[in-house]
C-alpha cells in the first residue's frame, strides 16, 4: 500500500526549526497496530492521521511507542496540509479528536489552533520532581495529563537537565517546566521520556496548560510565548476562558510517500 507523508517543521518559520511533524492522510483508518508502526518507523515526536469526515477530517496521533489524546504541533502540521494540499480554498478545518473538535484557522502567515483549556491546580510539594528535574521549582501545579513545574527565571529552566528516567518514574504524561520570559510573557519545555518523547521541541498542548497560568498570573488574555528546546518555537497565545488559541507558523520539509 502506498500513502502519501508529508513532514512539517511546526511553530517556526524556518525549516530545521519548531517541531517537525509526519501528516499521513488515508482514506479509512489502517490497524492501530500499522498507525504505531509507521510513526515508530517515522521516529519523530508526533505522527498524525486523518480521515475525511463529512466537511473536516478525524484525527489521531501516534508518538514513537503510543497514541495521544492530544496534540498542539501535529493539529497544526495537518492544517497545513490540509489548507495546501487537500482543500486550498478553505479558510479552517476542524478536526475531529479525542479531545473534541479542535479547528484551525487561517491568520495570516500564521495558522491557530482552538484547543480546550486544561488550567492546573495547585498540588502538594512534590520532592520527587525535584529529584527528577535537579532543581527545585518555585511552585508545582498539576494539569489533567502533566506537572507543571514553575521557576522563577528563564536561566533556570533553559538549563535544566533532567534524569529522564526518573521524569518517566512520575505519574503523569510529561513534566511542562516554565518561568517568566525575557523578551516574551513566558518560556517553557517539556519533557515525556514516558511517551517516547525525551525533550519535545514545541509542544501545543502543553500550552493549553501554560496559557490559563500565565494569563492569570499576569492579568492578561494574550500572550506571547517561546519554548526554548534545541530547535525552539515560538506561539501566540489567547486565554478565552475554556478554549486557548495557540497560534504559529509552520513550514513544509518533505512531501512523499510510503509503502506499508
Amino acid at each position: 500500500m502506498r500513502l502519501p507523508l508529508y513532514q512539517v517543521d511546526a511553530f517556526t518559520g524556518r525549516v530545521f526549526g519548531g517541531n517537525p511533524a509526519a501528516v499521513c492522510p488515508l482514506e479509512r483508518w489502517l490497524e492501530d497496530s500499522t498507525m504505531q508502526s509507521i510513526a515508530a518507523e517515522n521516529n519523530l515526536s508526533e505522527t498524525a492521521f486523518l480521515v475525511r469526515a463529512g466537511d473536516g477530517y478525524d484525527i489521531r496521533w501516534f508518538t514513537p511507542v503510543q497514541e495521544v489524546d492530544l496534540c498542539g504541533h501535529a493539529t497544526l502540521a495537518s492544517g497545513f496540509v490540509v489548507f495546501h494540499y487537500l482543500d486550498p480554498m478553505a479558510p479552517a478545518v476542524v478536526f475531529r479528536s479525542k479531545s473534541g473538535p479542535l479547528a484551525v484557522t487561517r491568520a495570516g502567515e500564521r495558522l491557530c489552533l482552538d484547543f480546550p483549556a486544561r488550567p492546573p491546580i495547585p498540588c502538594p510539594r512534590a520532592p520527587e520532581i525535584e529529584v527528577a528535574l535537579g532543581r527545585a521549582p518555585r511552585a508545582v501545579l498539576r494539569a489533567p495529563r502533566d506537572y507543571l513545574a514553575v521557576f522563577e527565571s528563564e536561566g533556570d529552566v533553559r538549563t535544566l537537565a533532567p534524569s529522564m528516567e526518573r521524569v518517566a518514574a512520575l505519574d503523569a504524561l510529561g513534566v511542562i517546566a516554565t518561568a517568566p520570559g525575557r523578551d516574551v510573557d513566558f518560556v517553557s519545555r517539556f519533557f515525556a521520556p514516558r511517551a517516547g518523547v525525551p525533550e519535545d521541541p514545541v509542544t501545543g498542548s502543553a500550552h493549553c496548560t501554560l496559557v490559563p497560568y500565565w494569563s492569570s498570573r499576569l492579568g492578561r488574555k494574550k500572550l506571547r510565548a517561546l519554548q526554548i528546546s534545541r530547535r525552539g518555537g515560538e506561539l501566540w497565545c489567547e486565554d478565552r476562558g475554556e478554549r486557548v488559541l495557540i497560534c504559529g507558523r509552520a513550514v513544509r520539509y518533505l512531501e512523499g510517500a510510503i509503502e506499508v
